[in-house]
């Protein structure tokens, strides 16, 4: 038996290890090695369906093994995390700021669990991408990986920048509230964005893809962290001005 049959499920096992680092590292309070497990969890996620396409092996059990580890990795991580932001800033007027905000029964309101949700609703999406035959070639709202990049940054920009404006929407309970009730929102809507996934690499055919690409190194070399919530959200305008041009 080849090898190569192997390799996909061998970084989607891979993906899985990182959501599960994750998952330790934003429950004990590690919220930016939990957001480095999911940036590395992504990048094994990419690669397993590229090699499964490259080796002509993908099958049902890579894709469900895939829907499984992303359930970890963009499900259960971003919704600690935001548990903890949503924790963290019962204590933002002590002192304590991110770091050391410990987690004990008796000082967790029900507020934080409300972050849960996006786990919840990225379970549902994963589930439903399953059986969605029409998301082969593209996306019919926010995937789970989009979003859990947009979900981890924040605690990164608070603790590595220095901007002010975004600063105070991030220690902001009632913008980690709406943004929780938005990403839940855009896991599940019926907006068709593009995929990522090249089929050749001509550029008439990709040049949606490229340009995207382009702009968002440009923007993580600019901004850095900042740069991750504008570039989802240039994504999602791109996707959405691309196909109404292509029904105008």
């Amino acid at each position: 038996m080849k090898i190569t049959r192997y390799i996909p499920n061998a970084f989607t096992m891979a993906n899985l290890f990182c959501g599960m680092l994750g998952t330790f590292f934003a429950a004990t309070g590690r919220l930016d090695f939990a957001a480095y497990a999911v940036v590395l969890g992504i990048f094994f996620d990419f690669f397993d369906g590229f090699f499964a396409r490259l080796f002509k092996v993908e099958g049902d059990l890579g894709l469900q093994l895939d829907s499984l580890a992303d359930v970890v990795t963009s499900g259960v991580v971003p919704g600690m995390v935001m548990f903890q932001l949503l924790h963290k800033l019962e204590h933002w007027n002590t002192g304590e700021r991110w770091v050391e905000a410990g987690l004990s029964w008796d000082s967790v309101s029900i507020i934080p669990f409300l972050g849960f949700a996006i786990t919840l609703a990225s379970a549902f999406r994963l589930a439903k991408f399953n059986i969605d035959t029409r998301q082969t070639n593209s996306f019919i709202g926010l995937p789970t990986p989009a979003n859990a990049l947009l979900i981890v940054s924040l605690p990164l920009i608070v603790q590595f920048q220095d901007y002010s404006i975004a600063e105070s929407l991030i220690t902001n309970t009632y913008f980690l509230l709406a943004l929780t009730a938005l990403s839940c929102f855009m896991l599940n809507a019926e907006i068709p964005l593009f995929a990522l996934k090249f089929k050749n690499w001509g550029l008439a055919e990709n040049k949606v893809r490229y340009g995207f690409l382009l702009l968002a190194v440009i923007l993580l070399f600019w901004l850095t962290f900042l740069a991750i919530p504008i570039i989802i959200l240039f994504y999602v305008l791109l996707s959405v001005a691309t196909q109404n041009s292509k029904s105008a």
